[in-house]
């Protein structure tokens, strides 16, 4: 299967490979890529749609595909992908995507609405943009659109019942906030951008349209949501993997809707905070913004590998305290993260286990069933 895009400032050039993007500068570079063998004559695939012919055609007219493109779309048991006609060897160059058919900022600030969406974040420009021109029937990208989900699998679109299946888990969590957070957002732009601007949204303009929007961009958009080189390509949606091998499973069930069996990848995100109330808010906040953290700092701890970098001497500067507060003379300011790689204490110590043990506690008292039970 040929699976990963690799874009760059002028076009969109395809590779095959299982990693994820690195950014460099105006490039987005294949980290490892790799070779790519056919599968086509496996005789696993399944008649496409009319609308991905119809797609397909569209890119052979804006000169993307032709008669010798080594690729062509396929049903696969993942769903929609690209399917390898023949072999193709590591960096091979296999499509290019011009970047007039590229939707991002640049496109956003190009069209009728690009006055009005100067001053939003770039993934809300883009959202709206999506949604107003998958309503028009004159729209370049019209068979695009036509191809793409109405909804992802991601948990975002799962209904209150399905939701209470992953009571006490983080994910609920995460997808009760994230949800909320897109709400908010689309109120105000309804209240700032949508409705004073009827002549340019003449379409209705829905909660859903701008889940739907949402959704697009966190599960195939280049940069997903960052404020820098967010960019959705068509045909990039046929490609497979292209999301973090570094992500955790609720991760990708929040973007896209899946999991994998892997048991390396079931994570728990633990938040700490140094707290305002401490006396000795100012220093911890400054020690720890000198190496990198802040007031609030998250890490991942996964399944079978070590503590994140960072973790434990976090975790001892919040508990600082008492005797072993002289570290936080300025004296020690640029050493002290190092006296926090190992123990400072016997108090520090035990007052850091009890924190994590309790808040373990509370996140496994959050499941209504046990391990024993499931």
């Amino acid at each position: 299967m040929a699976s990963v895009f690799s874009a760059c400032s002028g076009s969109a050039v395809l590779f095959h490979s299982r990693n994820s993007f690195s950014s460099k500068g105006s490039f987005l570079h294949l980290k490892r890529p790799l070779s790519a063998n056919c599968v086509a004559s496996l005789g696993t695939e399944v008649s496409v749609s009319p609308a991905v012919d119809t797609f397909w055609q569209w890119l052979k007219e804006e000169g993307v595909v032709s008669g010798k493109t080594p690729v062509k779309p396929g049903v696969v048991p993942e769903g929609l992908g690209l399917v390898a006609l023949k072999d193709i060897s590591r960096n091979e160059v296999v499509l290019q995507v011009p970047k007039r058919l590229w939707i991002n900022p640049d496109a956003v600030a190009a069209s009728e609405i690009g006055k009005v969406c100067s001053g939003l974040k770039p993934w809300l420009a883009v959202a709206l943009f999506l949604i107003r021109e998958r309503s028009r029937s004159d729209s370049l990208w019209k068979h695009y659109f036509s191809i793409l989900p109405k909804e992802t699998d991601s948990t975002i679109y799962w209904s209150e019942e399905e939701l209470s299946e992953l009571q006490g888990t983080q994910l609920l969590n995460t997808t009760r906030s994230v949800k909320q957070y897109v709400q908010n957002e689309f109120r105000r732009l309804e209240e700032e951008i949508i409705i004073p601007n009827k002549k340019l949204f003449p379409s209705s303009i829905t909660l859903d349209d701008f889940f739907w929007a949402f959704g697009i961009l966190r599960s195939r958009a280049f940069s997903r949501l960052r404020n820098e080189n967010l960019v959705v390509i068509p045909l990039a949606d046929l490609v497979y993997i292209q999301y973090d091998l570094n992500k955790s499973n609720a991760e990708l069930a929040l973007d896209y809707g899946f999991i994998e069996p892997n048991t390396d990848r079931n994570a728990y995100t633990l938040t700490l905070q140094i707290s305002e109330s401490d006396p000795f808010f100012g220093d911890k906040l400054d020690i720890a913004e000198s190496n990198g953290f802040g007031e609030t700092a998250y890490f991942d701890i996964f399944y079978n590998r070590p503590l994140p970098p960072g973790l434990l001497p976090y975790l001892r500067l919040v508990a600082l305290g008492g005797t072993d507060a002289f570290l936080l003379e300025s004296i020690f300011r640029n050493s002290i993260w190092g006296h926090l790689e190992l123990p400072v204490s016997r108090d520090n110590e035990e007052l850091i286990c009890r924190v994590v043990r309790e808040t373990c506690k509370t996140a496994l008292a959050g499941y209504h069933t046990t391990i024993e039970e499931v």
